[in-house]
């Protein structure tokens, strides 16, 4: 039973992880590999404050959170005014400075050590230590993320989010300021991804660098990818499938250090397969990688046969 609680509170930690990503892939079309670095800004703020500090559980989301966001716009500003290839690389070297940071500032990080003995949540009195009492907290807090994506999305600046995805020298002619919504959410996403970071580090109760790496950041966006782009409940199903994927694994009777690279070889092989077959995901309705100038095509074509008929 407890293996099984252990399960589900991860698969809401990637819920909060893909939620927060997808606002940024799926709805603004901004791909971003530093998201693991976000994440681990959460974890490493609410570890230092509990165990140096010995400040309240609350008051460490808050700080966790205010910390995610001042990076991601420390990265975002300069960052998201490069286009395309360039941003993306530059969220890539910012995910490798982050871990050289976390792994080489041993007196504030523990380095490759690590930060262990993080004490577990303590809401007025009460200490959040059971399975359970960790799985009704992830799930608040995932549901947190994504009532407050469902939100945005549905909202003005959502509209115009998906304007942005969609035709960004359009929205850039009507004059809205395209690098401003695009640092907002860049913060906001940010700010949401060091929630899960929040939940690893008191779940855990130990964190170090290799939880926060690229790989990490490549996982969380094929998720995003798998689960559906531009869709909130394709990152709840493609958190779900493809955490709890690997653990089907564990009924084989792999050994475990195979069992570790066939989960990679799955991971690619999905990804490769949905890219090519439906780059949308399970129930995605935004096709990544295609180019604003491949849909403004396809709208076209869809219009002169319209009008042929």
């Amino acid at each position: 039973m407890e293996y099984l609680l252990h399960i589900l509170i991860l698969i809401c930690i990637y819920i909060i992880l893909s939620l927060s990503l997808n606002l940024l892939v799926g709805y603004t079309g901004i791909l971003s590999i530093a998201h693991a670095a976000f994440y681990g800004v959460g974890a490493y703020v609410t570890a230092l404050m509990a165990l140096r500090l010995e400040t309240p559980f609350l008051l460490n989301i808050v700080l966790a959170v205010i910390a995610a966001g001042v990076f991601g716009a420390v990265v975002g500003i300069p960052s998201l005014r490069l286009k395309d290839d360039y941003f993306v690389i530059a969220t890539f070297a910012f995910q490798i400075i982050m871990f050289s940071v976390l792994n080489n500032l041993v007196e504030f990080t523990g380095g490759p050590l690590g930060l262990p003995g993080i004490p577990q949540p303590n809401i007025f009195g009460y200490e959040i230590s059971t399975h359970i009492e960790f799985l009704i907290l992830s799930l608040l807090l995932a549901g947190l993320v994504y009532w407050v994506s469902n939100r945005i999305v549905k909202s003005p600046f959502g509209r115009l989010l998906k304007s942005i995805r969609e035709d960004e020298v359009f929205v850039k002619a009507v004059g809205r300021d395209i690098s401003a919504a695009k640092v907002k959410i860049f913060i906001i996403s940010a700010s949401l991804a060091s929630l899960a970071g929040v939940i690893y580090a008191t779940y855990i109760t130990y964190i170090d660098p290799t939880s926060f790496t690229v790989m990490e950041s490549i996982f969380i966006i094929s998720i995003v990818i798998i689960g559906g782009a531009a869709n909130l409940k394709g990152s709840i199903l493609g958190a779900a499938f493809l955490v709890a994927l690997p653990e089907l694994l564990r009924f084989i009777g792999l050994p475990n250090s195979i069992a570790a690279n066939v989960r990679q070889i799955l991971y690619g092989a999905l990804l490769v397969i949905m890219m090519m077959w439906r780059p949308q995901g399970f129930l995605g309705e935004y096709a990544f990688g295609k180019s604003s100038e491949d849909r403004i095509h396809k709208l076209g074509d869809r219009s002169k046969r319209g009008n042929d008929a």
